[in-house]
């Protein structure tokens, strides 16, 4: 077996903190119905993302990221940071 390095290829996504605010959940499920992305809120200021691997939840602090094929998905903030800039 033989490892390679590789690098990320550099593309532009959107992207919303979440924030713990119902104002922040609904902001982020109106954004997401426009690409017909099912994302509902959990009991206690999560959300709920449907995507093609399962449901993720997101709790306040994660980026909600808007992907290449417009799907949806969430990141821990820690990631987020090591991984995207603002452009």
């Amino acid at each position: 077996m033989k490892i390679s390095k590789y690098e990320k290829i550099p593309v532009e996504i959107c992207a919303s903190e979440l924030k713990y605010s119902t104002e922040s959940q609904q902001e982020i499920i109106d954004w997401a119905n426009e690409y017909d992305v099912v994302i509902t809120k959990g009991p206690d200021g999560s959300l709920n993302i449907e995507t093609l691997e399962g449901t993720m939840r997101a709790v306040t602090g994660d980026f909600i990221i808007k992907g290449v094929h417009d799907e949806f998905y969430s990141c821990k903030p820690d990631i987020f940071e090591k991984t995207y800039k603002r452009v």
